[in-house]
Parts: C-alpha cells; structure tokens; sequence
C-alpha cells in the first residue's frame, strides 16, 4: 500500500514538478541519531535489563524448587507431592505471564519515549519545508526513485535545527550501540 502511494505520489509529483518544489529528507536518520533519541534508548535498555534480571530470578526459582522436587519427590507423602507440583505449576504460569506482560511494557514504553522525538523532528522538517517553499516532501527510506537534481535535500538543515552534529553518522551511531553491547556483555561475564 506505502508503494502503491509513493509511486502514484511520485507520478503526481512528475506531472505538477514545474509548478512545485519538491524536497527529501531521510527521517529515519534524523530520529535515529537526535540527542533525545539516546536517553530513550538508554531508558529502554535499562527497563530491558531490569526485565531480563527479574525474569532470570524466576527461573532461578523455578529450577531450584524443581531439583528440590525431583530430590525429594519419592520420600514425601502425596499431600506435599501434590503441593510441591502446584507451586510449581504456579511458578510457570508467572513466568509466562510476566513474559507476556513485559513485552507489551517495553513496546509501549518505546513508543512513548519516541513518539515525542518523532514529533519534533517532523516539525523541524515541516518547518524548514515550509520556510523553503517545498511543496511536496519525500522520505527517501519510501522513495522508489527521485533524480537527485531536481529535489531539495532538507537532511542538513534538520540537522541542524535538531543539534545532530555533523560527526554523528548512522555508522557512527552503531558503532557507539555495539560498542555498549560488548561492554554491557563484559560486565555480565564477570
């Protein structure tokens, strides 16, 4: 559908291009690499790892009383056998539960913290579209084609209105992201 949009857009914009000024921006870069977009994912992170510890202590639970059991099991009466295969049952149930619970958590969580940054950087660039007279504006993560000649590249400009320093690249960025994941991974191996 996104596609099928984009190429009657663009034909739209063929036939009407002496009359308007047609612009691009990459938006995914913008968002990506805004100085907003860093405490959110070191939010995330945090919320994620705070998960992943609670998470592995109840299945530390879950393993520790399940060795008991399997143990003890033949030298207890059927009355605590029964009672000992309960709590465990319930102990599997808050772990699918809390898996199901967390992940929907998290994407909301994500989708709270971004969707202010996304707001801002739609309005920079609708702004800057505005001031240079840009009549119609493509993001070149969903164009199929545009000649680069005849379209206004507004990414330096949102740059600049977000504080994205000219150094911060998405290579750099990931960079920075795998370079916190092997320290993170590091930490852990202690």
């Amino acid at each position: 559908m996104k596609k099928l949009f984009v190429i009657a857009l663009a034909a739209l914009a063929t036939l009407t291009a002496s009359a308007q000024t047609l612009g691009k921006v990459n938006f995914n870069e913008l968002v990506m690499l805004m100085p907003e977009m860093d405490a959110a994912r070191e939010a995330i992170a945090a919320s994620q790892k705070e998960a992943e510890e609670t998470y592995s202590a109840m299945l530390e639970e879950y393993q520790s009383k399940m060795s008991q059991y399997q143990q003890k099991q033949a030298t207890w009466t059927a009355a605590i056998r029964e009672s000992k295969e309960r709590e465990l049952m319930e102990i599997q149930n808050r772990i699918q539960e809390f898996q199901q619970s967390i992940s929907q958590e998290l994407q909301q969580q994500q989708n709270q913290l971004t969707a202010p940054i996304q707001e801002k950087a739609n309005k920079a660039v609708t702004d800057i579209a505005k001031a240079k007279g840009i009549t119609i504006l493509f993001d070149v993560s969903q164009a199929i084609y545009f000649d680069d000649s005849k379209v206004v590249d507004l990414t330096p400009d949102a740059r600049k209105a977000l504080n994205i320093p000219d150094s911060r690249t998405l290579e750099s960025l990931q960079a920075e992201l795998q370079a916190q994941a092997e320290a993170a991974a590091a930490a852990q191996a202690k």
